[in-house]
Parts: structure tokens; sequence; C-alpha cells
């Protein structure tokens, strides 16, 4: 190349990837982002933008994967498996099925549920230290249930995440309603968790972006990687459709295609696309004031000052890359069932993303063993948005050899052996 080679070369440029640019900026080190479309265009576009200690509880909880397994034929399932043959998701699938019992669950628990804390207030000081403009507020969340039985079959799991310092306070109906008076008459009883925060995702990650150009970090956006160049137990340059770039360290934050294109470096990355959707619209006149989650529906609501956004679902699927409008409307079917006016005036976008799900629920964070100088930042799953901060910090700290904030043993990719 003939532009001067930066320290760190970050492949990616969602939450994550910014993130992680922007504490290696601030330990010193000169960063270039390399990204296939738009900066923040992709999973860290359209999601709701919750920022959620509360999800310390594992996806494979015991009896998840059964009860997807019964909707694989109902396409707007709030859990959908699509079926087809697929032998990469049968495997994760398999490894899935293996965790999903109380004692993994209990495990992974332990360990979530103090990185979510951490992420928690690692993202509030960096949004405050940053002045990073993205309509952040620390106004709790609220989960709530309009079937009695699935309500106190949710005690368990609200049980576990307060054994870990999770806690959230548990009402009824009649408490539900007077904390969010944008609900309505069916709701039976729900969780407040006051240590949640939101933002607008999309304007977050401008700001992150405005903020690594403005500390000398370079962007280079509509970057397809197309191969890589190794020797001697090194990346020694990334190919892409503008060239080759070249980094003494190459952090991979590429999200849900981080499969797919470790695949070229002889890595099996086990990560899933986990398909969410979201709609996005001017504000309702009766909006939520407090984030909802909307449990029998695994709808997500989020308002803010500059719109409304109705999202979540998850939908295995591979890479389709349809606007599926069963799903979407499922989106609009579930609000109505909670909500005295569920959907805003006009409809501004409709999206969908794909998240990086590993069967284990944790995140990948750390070198590779076969390349000495690959970094990995990826498999986040729902949770990219709330990690985003913790793990920019966590990669700077491994790249410049300071002290980790937190044990990143759990984290570790030799868990795969990668």
């Amino acid at each position: 190349m003939s532009r001067q080679q930066p320290d760190v070369l970050v492949l990616g440029g969602g939450a994550v990837g910014l993130a992680c640019a922007l504490y290696l900026l601030r330990a010193g080190r000169s960063v270039t982002v390399i990204d296939r479309g738009k900066v923040g265009a992709a999973t860290s576009h359209g999601n709701c933008g919750t920022i959620t200690p509360s999800h310390a509880v594992p996806l494979a909880a015991p009896g998840v994967l059964a009860q997807a397994l019964r909707w694989m034929l109902k396409k707007d399932a709030p859990l959908r498996i699509a079926p087809r043959l697929d032998f990469a998701l049968f495997e994760w699938l398999l490894q899935f099925a293996r965790r999903s019992n109380a004692g993994e669950c209990r495990r992974v628990t332990a360990i979530k549920a103090p990185l979510l804390l951490r992420a928690r207030a690692e993202l509030g000081d960096l949004v405050r230290n940053e002045s990073l403009a993205c309509e952040f507020q620390t106004l709790g969340t609220l989960n709530v249930y309009r079937d009695e039985r699935e309500f106190e079959k949710s005690h368990a799991s609200v049980r576990l995440a307060a054994e870990f310092g999770i806690v959230a306070e548990t009402l009824d109906g009649a408490a539900c309603r007077a904390r969010e008076p944008a609900l309505n008459d069916s709701i039976v009883g729900g969780y407040f968790n006051p240590n949640d925060a939101q933002l607008r995702p999309e304007s977050y990650c401008a700001e992150l972006a405005r903020a690594v150009v403005a500390r000398g970090g370079e962007i280079r956006e509509d970057t397809q990687i197309t191969g890589f160049r190794t020797g001697a137990g090194r990346i020694a340059s990334v190919v892409t459709t503008q060239g080759e770039f070249a980094g003494h360290d190459i952090v991979f934050a590429l999200g849900s295609w981080s499969p797919q294109v470790a695949r070229q470096l002889d890595l099996r990355i086990p990560i899933q696309p986990g398909k969410g959707y979201s709609i996005t619209y001017t504000r309702p006149s009766r909006y939520p004031r407090i984030p909802l989650s909307l449990k029998e529906r695994a709808v997500c609501v989020t308002a803010w000052d500059s719109g409304y956004r109705l999202g979540s679902t998850m939908e295995f699927s591979g890479f389709d890359d349809s606007l599926n409008r069963t799903r979407l409307d499922a989106l609009k079917r579930g609000a109505a069932e909670y909500l005295i006016e569920p959907e805003g005036p006009s409809v501004v976008e409709e999206w969908y993303g794909w998240r990086p799900m590993t069967y284990d629920d944790l995140p990948i964070l750390g070198r590779a063993a076969a390349l000495d100088n690959l970094v990995l930042a990826t498999g986040h799953g729902m949770l990219g948005i709330t990690m985003s901060a913790i793990t920019g910090r966590l990669i700077a700290e491994l790249i410049s050899g300071a002290p980790p904030t937190l044990d990143p043993a759990a984290f570790q990719p030799s868990r795969f052996n990668l």
C-alpha cells in the first residue's frame, strides 16, 4: 500500500468494530476501519437500542429448543428455525441442545451477569466522556406478560439473574400499567429492570464513527474483503475490492459474516445468523416512556424523541435477504395485544438484520491461536450494542498489553479451538 500502515486494522464497522477502533485510538494506536458497506448500516442499524444487563440468562434455557422445533412450520413464531438442509446449522443446534439444561444455564448466567453489568457502566461512561449524541437515557426496561402461566414460569429466570446481581422489581398488572400507561388492560404482570438503558443505535454508530475520525482514525467504506495473504503465522495483508490493507494487529469484528470470511483463513467460527426485524415509525401520541419487552410475542418497543420502533423476534433462516412480510406483520399483531396505541402515524423504515449467535451465548474475544496478529471480537448475539463499549476496552487492553478490566478467560476463542 502507498498509505502508511496503521497499528491496527479493524475489519467491520458496526457498533463493536467502531468501539474497538475508538478505544484503540484512545490507547494511542493508529487505526483503520474497513467495512463492506456503510459503517453502522447492518446489524447495528435497526435494532431497538436497549442496553440490557437484564438479559444475563442465556437463550439456551431448558425447553427453548423444543419449543422452537414445535414452531418450525409456524412462519410468524417468535423463535423460528426455517426448515432446510444446513449441516452447519444442524451442528450448531446440537451444541445448543447440549447446553439447554439448568446447570449450563446457571454457569453461563454467572459469566454473563458481571460482563453485562460492567458493559452497562462502560457504555454510559463512553457516551458521557465522548459526548455521543445518541438519545441515551437511563429509564430502565419493563418486561410484561399477558399469560399468567408464562409470567409464573418466568420467576425462575428472574431469581437466577438476581443471584448474580441482576435485580428486577416484580409488578402485578395494575402496577405495570401505573408504571407505563401505554399498556392496555390485558397485562397480568411484569418486571421492571432499573439498571437497563436505551439509545438510538444508528445515531450511536454515527457518533462512534465521528469520534473515531476526530481522533485521527481512518474509515474505509464500501470495501469488500476478498481474501488474505498470510505467512509466518500472521496475516500479512487483507485483500479487498479497494486494494490491500495491513496492520500490525487485525481485529475481526465482522458479526454474522465472521464464519464466511474466516473460512478464507481456514477458521471455523461457530456462529449462526439470527435474523431479527424492526419497523420504525413516527412517534404515536400514547407511546411508551419506558422501553418494553412484550414477552410472549418477543417484541421489543422503544421510543425516542426522534421516533418509535417495534422490533426483535429470532429467525434462523441462513442469509435469506428477503424482508419477510409475515414476520413484520407479527410485530404489529404482537404490539396490538399489549399496547393501547401500538403503531405510529407513519412508517419510516422496515428493516431486518442478522445477529451473530454463538451456541453458548457468549462473545468470542481474544487472539486466534493459528495467527499471531488476529484478534477476534465477534459473536455478541442480541447484545452487540450493550457489549460494544466493554468489548472495545477489552480488545484495546489486549492489544496494548494492559491488565484486563475483567477476566477474559470465558470468552477466549480457544474454547472453540480457534
